[in-house]
Parts: structure tokens; sequence; C-alpha cells
């Protein structure tokens, strides 16, 4: 498979996924998920080996900060997308 092909093929997902409201809140809700456990992990689970390196720290963090400011952005083209849907149904 070219990459070409394999270019036309992911772009064909994803406007699957966030054509549908469904898969949207699932891949949403996946995403949360894995962020809040990112956070669990580091405050209770290596947070002894986090503060031994503020290389470390600030990277693991950094990380984390990005992982959640895109759940917020997909949380708000989600809120977005179901405004223009139901203005869309009720016209």
């Amino acid at each position: 498979m070219s990459k070409r092909d394999q270019w036309e093929m992911d772009k064909a997902v994803a406007r699957e996924i966030l054509l549908d409201r469904k898969r949207r809140r699932r891949t949403l809700g996946g995403f949360a998920t894995v962020m809040l456990g990112m956070f669990a992990l580091g405050l209770w689970g290596i947070d002894g080996w986090l503060s031994e390196s503020p290389l470390r720290f600030g990277v693991y963090w950094g990380l984390c900060g990005l992982l959640c400011l895109f759940v917020m952005l997909f949380a708000l083209f989600d809120a977005l997308s179901a405004i223009k849907e139901e203005r869309e149904r009720h016209q």
C-alpha cells in the first residue's frame, strides 16, 4: 500500500469517526480515560521517579498538558458539531 493510499484511508477513518456522534463520544471518552489514567499514574504511581529529574517531570507533565488540551479541543468540537446537527434536524 502506497503512502497516498494510506493517507486516503486514514482520512476516511477520521471522517467516519468525526461525523458519527456516537463514535465521536466513545472516542472522546477513551481519550479522557487515558488522560485521567496518566494524571493518576503521575500523581501516585511514578511520582518518586518523576521527582528525581526536573527534565522527566517537565516532559511527563507537558505531555499530560498537551493531552488535556487535545481532549478539551475535541470536546469543544463535539459540542459544536452536536449544536450544528440539532439545528439542521430542526430546520
